[in-house]
């Protein structure tokens, strides 16, 4: 499970699995990044349910 992240003139993915860790980023800052993965950490459940409901899992 994996969430995309669009920002600006960037881009970056998440794993969500086995824990919360970025996959990939282009053309986001360092700082921004670090925002954006606290930000899922904060709102897993909520990402891993619309995931769930999203793909029928």
């Amino acid at each position: 499970m994996h969430v995309h992240v669009v920002s600006g003139g960037g881009k970056a993915k998440f794993w969500m699995e086995p824990e919360i860790s970025l996959a990939m980023s282009q053309g986001i800052p360092t700082h921004e990044l670090i925002a954006i993965e606290r930000i899922v950490k904060e709102h897993r459940d909520e990402i891993e349910e619309a995931w769930r409901k999203h793909f029928n899992h």
